[in-house]
C-alpha cells in the first residue's frame, strides 16, 4: 500500500528514484512496476507494481473496442505501458515519449495511491492540489466519509 507525497528530480537520463520509504514494498512485489499515463489527468503518469498493472491491464483490455472511449483508454493504458525495474540505487527510467507527453520535467511529484504511484509534473501537481472541492461537486458516496 503506497501513500505519501514526495518531491523527486529527474536525472539527465530521465531516471526518479522511489522513495526509501515503498522501496522495500516494491521489492516484495516482484521489482518490477509498470509506468504508463494517467488516461484522466494532464500531466500525471501511473506506476504500478506488475501484478496490480495485470489486473488493471486484463479488465482495460476485456472492454469492448467497438466503442471509441474504450480504444482511448486501451491506447493511453495498455497500448504506452513500459515495463521498468528500479536499479541498484531504487531509480528508474521513465520512457522519454510519456516524460514529453505529459511535461513531466526535472522537478516532478510522486504519490502514494493506496494501489500505485502518480508521478506529476511539478507545476501540473501544483495547478491540482490548488483546486478545491466545491459543494456542487460533492457526490452521494462522498457524503458518507467522515472527514
Amino acid at each position: 500500500m503506497f501513500q505519501g507525497e514526495t518531491a523527486v528530480t529527474l536525472d539527465d537520463k530521465g531516471r526518479v528514484a522511489i522513495p526509501a520509504a515503498h522501496r522495500e514494498t516494491v521489492a516484495k512485489a516482484g521489482n518490477r512496476l509498470v509506468v504508463t499515463y494517467n488516461p484522466f489527468e494532464h500531466g500525471c503518469l501511473w506506476i504500478f507494481p506488475e501484478k496490480e498493472w495485470e489486473r488493471v491491464r486484463d479488465e482495460v483490455n476485456a472492454l469492448p473496442s467497438v466503442k471509441a472511449v474504450h480504444r482511448n483508454l486501451q491506447m493511453k493504458l495498455v497500448g504506452a505501458a513500459a515495463h521498468v525495474e528500479p536499479d541498484a540505487n531504487g531509480r528508474v527510467t521513465l520512457p522519454g515519449s510519456q516524460r514529453n507527453a505529459t511535461g513531466i520535467e526535472k522537478r516532478a511529484v510522486l504519490l502514494g495511491m493506496g494501489n500505485k504511484f502518480e508521478l506529476w509534473g511539478e507545476q501540473a501537481h501544483l495547478a491540482k492540489i490548488r483546486e478545491t472541492i466545491g459543494e456542487d461537486q460533492i457526490t452521494e458516496d462522498m457524503l458518507e466519509l467522515r472527514l
